[in-house]
């Protein structure tokens, strides 16, 4: 367990989390749904991703955030063979702004080390740039590989906006 100042820590995922980790995940769901102006973005579930998520990395591999009693943060570490994925991390929209998912990112990042993976990666959604200057801020620097999107529907159904140049090529996020 590691300290954030006075008031908060970090700690491994228990199964009487499991509420609340739901609740972080329909957090981040609906700002998803918000920045790409998509409401069915998760399903009409949302917090059931979750589960499907603690059973794929196993509880092991996720922690939180707590401020006392609370829980104000979650991130976990997706396993490869030479590489972890940090997904996901969301921090309490009260909580953000405090250093919180730098801590928790950091502590992906030491387990990482510690387990001699050669690198960790992250797949933040492409229009959100306030994720994309956290983890940049964080030493992510590397590009390993794009998922480039083919988009059928109607041009008046489609909720893409002009957004970056990468290799000379324009893209939609």
């Amino acid at each position: 367990m590691s300290n954030l100042g006075n008031r908060t820590s970090i700690r491994n995922y228990q199964p009487e989390d499991l509420a609340a980790c739901r609740a972080l995940w329909v957090e981040l769901t609906e700002w998803h749904r918000q920045i790409y102006e998509s409401p069915g973005i998760g399903g009409d579930d949302p917090g059931r991703s979750f589960d499907e998520h603690l059973e794929r990395v196993g509880a092991e591999r996720v922690w939180l955030a707590t401020t006392g009693r609370d829980i104000v943060g979650m991130v976990g570490m997706i396993p490869g063979d030479s590489e972890v994925e940090l997904e996901p991390i969301v921090v309490t929209e009260g909580s953000r702004g405090r250093g919180v998912g730098r801590q928790l990112a950091e502590h992906v990042i030491g387990q990482a080390r510690a387990a001699g993976v050669r690198y960790v990666v992250t797949r933040p959604v492409a229009r959100n740039g306030a994720a994309l200057g956290f983890f940049r801020g964080l030493g992510f620097d590397a590009l390993g590989q794009l998922e480039l999107l083919l988009d059928l529907r109607p041009a008046a159904e489609q909720r893409w906006q002009p957004g970056a140049v990468i290799a000379g090529c324009e893209l939609r996020i």
